[in-house]
């Protein structure tokens, strides 16, 4: 994706960025994000930005994915995915979560040229 830059978080973790917003981080264990049966903080935990809540919603109430959100993530907009879990994904799934992210934070001036380059 076109004007990405890859800042470091506090734990060293990779945040991705499209005009100094980020669309895709990897997020460091948090009390959160648990195992339900050993209550282990899941050290895995990706976040992607959704344009909508109705987005968010259709990504985590679908069994069949590997998306999933906490309540402290209610009211933001973006879902939380298992780095172990991602292979769940095709490529093309995962290409989609991505591009939608990106577009998600992107200018609407960087999104438009974008998507246009993606119509031919």
């Amino acid at each position: 994706m076109p004007h990405v830059t890859v800042e470091q978080g506090p734990r060293s973790n990779p945040v991705y960025q499209v005009g100094r917003k980020s669309f895709v981080f990897f997020r460091t264990p948090r009390p959160d994000a648990v195992d339900p049966e050993s209550g282990e903080r899941y050290p895995d935990v990706i976040v992607f930005w959704v344009e909508s809540e109705s987005d968010k919603q259709a990504l985590v109430q679908d069994p069949g994915t590997p998306f999933f959100t906490t309540p402290h993530f209610d009211g933001h907009p973006s879902v939380l995915c298992r780095g172990s879990r991602i292979g769940e994904l095709s490529l093309t799934e995962l290409t989609e979560v991505v591009q939608d992210a990106w577009l998600a934070q992107a200018s609407p001036r960087r999104a438009a040229a974008w998507l246009a380059t993606q119509s031919h």
